[in-house]
């Protein structure tokens, strides 16, 4: 006798409980709740102040006394100014000689700890991290006996070869020189495990095929490895040009303090001056109208430097 099983009714799923408009409301709501922190932190200390000092720079603006409107003389001040140019020199001078070899080095290192032959390839990783996690003060401490006229290693190995003693911080390339090696070497481990980062992204498939069909190293380099890294190449540029043109702490320190950076301002920055003027003076529209004048030039110099390297890649 077999059993005939007769198929029963198939169940609908259930019914998704509705959902209560609060709630609908509260999903789209959401991601911007979680992000607006951020947006009211950057409009109190970034959006405001930005604003604000391009207010303050069309007024005499005097902290403890009266604010008189004289619209945009403080930019005329600042254009006739002979010291406002200095610092502009300065600072160029310093960002060209830290930028330039900073990157390329970083650039060269990141694919030398790229190689599948490095030993100890992770120990060097983590020792580039070494000159960014150290105080600028103490790097500062470090290379002035470094470059120490009586008694500095680099004079004392320059002596070798007959070469007089150099006072670096008495004249503008020696203290320029000095600033940017100090720059350098807090800025280049950086930079080299983002190019590294980058690199580790990079198929090495491609490297294989490429090999297989007769490119060397520098072809390989050139074609393959450059336009990779163009994304973080602008990025490391354009950071760069921001935070050399904004030089303020190592100049300072190597003054001792001194907010000309030496009797004949030889190596005072825009940032230098511009607090020389502000805080030193207590002329905050003067002041203003320099942070304002350094804003426009960042922006411009920014803007040229990310097109030239989006071309320079794309041509890679």
């Amino acid at each position: 006798m077999t059993a005939t099983l007769t198929p029963g009714r198939l169940r609908k799923p259930p019914r998704p409980t509705a959902t209560r408009p609060v709630e609908r409301r509260w999903e789209k709501l959401a991601p911007y709740g979680y992000v607006a922190p951020f947006y009211v932190l950057f409009l109190i200390f970034g959006l405001f102040p930005l604003l604000f000092t391009f207010y303050v720079a069309l007024f005499d603006w005097n902290p403890i006394g009266e604010q008189t409107f004289v619209g945009l003389q403080n930019f005329r001040d600042l254009a006739n100014d002979p010291r406002f140019w200095n610092a502009l020199r300065n600072t160029f001078s310093i960002w060209i000689i830290s930028t330039v070899p900073q990157l390329l080095l970083a650039l060269v290192l990141a694919q030398v700890l790229n190689s599948a032959f490095l030993r100890f390839a992770s120990f060097f990783r983590m020792a580039m991290l070494l000159p960014y996690i150290t105080s600028v003060a103490a790097t500062t401490i470090v290379f002035a006996q470094l470059f120490n006229r009586d008694y500095g290693l680099l004079n004392w190995f320059l002596g070798f070869f007959g070469v007089e003693n150099i006072d670096f911080m008495s004249t503008a390339l020696g203290s320029h020189l000095l600033i940017s090696a100090m720059v350098i070497w807090r800025w280049f481990g950086y930079n080299t495990l983002l190019y590294l980062a980058s690199l580790q992204a990079v198929p090495r498939d491609l490297y294989e095929a490429a090999a297989v069909d007769g490119a060397g190293p520098v072809k390989q380099f050139f074609h393959i490895t450059l336009p990779s890294l163009r994304p973080v190449i602008i990025f490391t540029v354009i950071m760069s040009t921001i935070g050399g043109l904004q030089i303020f702490t190592e100049p300072l320190l190597l003054s001792n303090g001194l907010l000309t950076c030496g009797t004949a301002r030889q190596c005072q920055t825009l940032s230098l001056f511009l607090f020389e003027q502000g805080f030193g003076s207590f002329k905050f529209g003067y002041g203003s109208a320099i942070g304002v004048a350094l804003f426009a030039i960042i922006v411009v110099v920014a803007f040229v430097n990310f097109v030239l390297s989006s071309r320079v890649g794309k041509k890679a």
